[in-house]
């Protein structure tokens, strides 16, 4: 993306060009490098960082981020040219306004320097490491949580070469770490995974009983790190070249790096940081000791209506989130997914109704302002769903409960995934297990039936007690046949 002639880039520099409501809270560079941070994408910048740069202009404190990106460089040259700075813009109906966030201390790009991140990891200045890496690249089994059998991540734990996935980059940063008693970190997932903390800690306690390590790294592990669970909430869409002009008209400079986001944000975090952290609860923050009935609420509502929604609004040829949520009958299909079955599928935090959440989420789901791609949010179907979809099913059909709902979704994945709309136009099909999803859908020879049964034998995926279930498989072969026949304005009409 180019920069507009004859405006200035954003940076150190050019701050004073900034209109003053749109300055940093704090003094960019002056803030000590306390924390870490895997998953450089724009969730985090317009999340996390958010909070902690308004707790240090709060509460102060040395938690300065140094931001890795683990792969891609798109957004590392553009905040190393900007000195670490970016703009977030919140969007709603009403209007936006644009704030430049100086939380960044440094960037780091994980595939041409690794040792530099392991470095960082054994840094006794940082006290905390945090990641957005997407639930992929944490390589665990969505349903097992068992640390897959990956050639990359088995040279990284098998070999002494430069690591280059993040079981390997924790597993060396924490052991060079220890090596220079460095002191007590927190690592802290703020992925979409169930249990995050609970299955990055099992994430690196497996890495290191797989891994050549010294004697006695995984007893140091054991007393010097903590795995916080965490839930984080935020819809943050993709960057676009409308993004950029919105924060360059907004700025009066141009921001290469600049993302937006929905006027709503939400983080939950176990309060298990034995180096210190930022007051995050100074900037909304909610510090608990159990994190699990927030995910859940979370997982089950939010990203499981998410799903629903990106599935059959790109079956019917809506490109947005908001525009497949105006589509005749979509909501109230959606609105009992949530009473009838969500709901009562789990218990929710204390004094937090979960109808009352559902409408207040179908209602960000529909601001017009965020342009949330349906084909973006339908990514990784294979490793979203479990979480999203199926712990719903398994704990409905454990209590005897019909998911009638949640089959309506799983059939969708399943037509989506076959990579054809309504309108016969192409879908893409952008998930890890792709080829064996494909290969799946077409062992069934177009009888729906068997196509499901081929599906729910992908043990990846599904649960082996929800793939036994007659009564759940019957449930999704019949949405499947209704959508192949009717497609999915007509079938939710009938449905609804």
């Amino acid at each position: 993306m180019a920069v507009t002639v004859g405006v200035s880039r954003l940076g150190l520099g050019t701050l004073r060009q900034v209109p003053a409501e749109s300055r940093p809270l704090v003094r960019p560079g002056s803030v000590p490098v306390g924390i870490v941070h895997l998953g450089l994408g724009a969730f985090h910048r317009a999340h996390q960082a958010v909070y902690t740069e308004e707790a240090i202009g709060v509460a102060g404190g040395d938690w300065g981020i140094v931001g890795v990106a683990p792969r891609s460089r798109a957004v590392i040259e553009p905040l190393a040219e900007q000195d670490c700075l970016f703009s977030v813009t919140t969007l709603s109906g009403e209007g936006s306004t644009t704030r430049v966030v100086g939380a960044l201390a440094g960037v780091r790009h994980a595939a041409s320097d690794p040792q530099a991140v392991v470095d960082l990891l054994a840094d006794p200045a940082v006290r905390v490491v945090t990641l957005t890496v997407t639930e992929k690249a944490y390589q665990l089994d969505p349903v097992t949580g068992k640390l897959r059998a990956d050639p990359e991540v088995a040279a990284d734990l098998a070999t002494d070469r430069p690591p280059t996935t993040v079981p390997g980059l924790l597993l060396r940063g924490l052991a060079a770490r220890a090596a220079a008693g460095a002191g007590p970190v927190a690592l802290v997932s703020c992925d979409n995974l169930p249990a995050n903390g609970t299955r990055l800690r099992g994430l690196v306690h497996q890495a290191l009983r797989q891994a050549r390590v010294p004697d006695g790294l995984l007893d140091w592990v054991a007393d010097q790190v903590t795995f916080p669970g965490t839930m984080v909430d935020r819809i943050v869409p993709a960057s676009t070249p409308d993004t950029l002009a919105v924060a360059r008209r907004a700025l009066g400079v141009s921001d290469l790096a600049a993302v937006d986001a929905e006027p709503y944000r939400q983080w939950v975090v176990e309060d298990d940081f034995p180096g210190g952290r930022p007051a995050w609860e100074r900037a909304g923050a909610v510090l608990t000791t159990d994190a699990g009935a927030w995910e859940r609420l979370k997982l089950r509502t939010l990203n499981g209506v998410h799903s629903a929604t990106a599935y059959l609004g790109a079956l019917a040829g809506y490109e947005t989130i908001a525009d497949a949520l105006a589509m005749p009958h979509l909501s109230t299909v959606l609105r009992r997914l949530i009473a009838e079955e969500v709901a009562v599928s789990f218990t929710p935090p204390e004094g937090v109704a979960v109808t009352g959440y559902g409408d207040e989420v179908l209602s960000r789901f529909a601001n017009p302002a965020i342009r949330h791609r349906t084909l973006q949010v339908a990514m990784d179907g294979s490793q979203k769903l479990p979480q999203r979809i199926l712990h719903t099913v398994a704990d409905l059909r454990a209590a005897g409960r019909s998911a009638r709902w949640a089959a309506l979704v799983v059939a969708a994945w399943l037509r989506f995934a076959a990579g054809q709309a309504d309108d016969g136009s192409a879908l893409p099909l952008d998930d890890p297990l792709a080829g064996r999803i494909r290969a799946a859908l077409g062992s069934g020879g177009g009888d729906p039936a068997a196509t499901v049964d081929a599906v729910l034998a992908l043990d990846e995926v599904f649960p082996a007690e929800v793939a036994a279930d007659d009564e759940f498989r019957a449930d999704v072969a019949a949405w499947l046949t209704a959508l192949g026949r009717h497609g999915v304005a007509a079938t939710l009409a009938g449905a609804a």
